[in-house]
């Protein structure tokens, strides 16, 4: 933690100087504010989507369809967290005469960069929920998340089924939290 106008303030995970822009796999991790389970519930094994879930469901798939250089990979709804791999296929959305910074900087996002599409996301999510629950400017994410550069085909692998395995874990998660 470093202190930052009079506040402590918790470390980025994200490497300093790196093109969140550039062709890759992330894995992600977001999860709900003081971890509440708002998704739904873990049945079996598997994971039962409530209208909350669904919406973080259908805005998650739709980062796919509105940026046509990203992919939905793998991903799974918890109750209180989202794993979910993002693939950005090219730069088709970077103009290289526009010359423009694709290195994300405090309070200028970068288009189509990992730390933009989750901040879009984060928010649009939270403004959606919080009409249903009639509950304007309650947090529905933690400030920050967990991202990790994939590195390889096993890496991507090993990430895949880890996600896959999420749900039948539940109960040893719960027991942490």
């Amino acid at each position: 933690m470093t202190l930052f106008k009079n506040k402590y303030r918790v470390e980025s995970t994200r490497l300093q100087g790196y093109d969140y822009t550039q062709p890759g796999a992330y894995f992600i991790t977001i999860v709900t504010y003081n971890r509440a389970c708002l998704f739904g519930k873990i049945i079996n094994g598997e994971m039962i989507l409530n209208e909350y879930g669904e919406i973080v469901k259908n805005e998650w798939e739709k980062t796919g369809i509105i940026r046509p250089n990203i992919i939905i990979d793998k991903y799974i709804i918890m109750p209180n967290h989202l794993h979910g791999i993002l693939i950005i296929n090219d730069n088709i959305c970077r103009d290289t005469l526009q010359r423009v910074s694709t290195i994300e900087k405090f309070g200028k996002p970068t288009k189509n960069s990992i730390p933009t599409i989750v901040r879009s996301f984060k928010s649009t999510t939270t403004k959606q929920i919080n009409i249903i629950r009639k509950s304007p400017n309650t947090l529905l994410w933690q400030k920050n998340y967990y991202e990790h550069i994939i590195r390889d085909t096993d890496d991507l692998s090993r990430i895949r089924k880890y996600i896959k395995e999420n749900p039948s874990n539940w109960q040893n998660d719960e027991k942490m939290m």
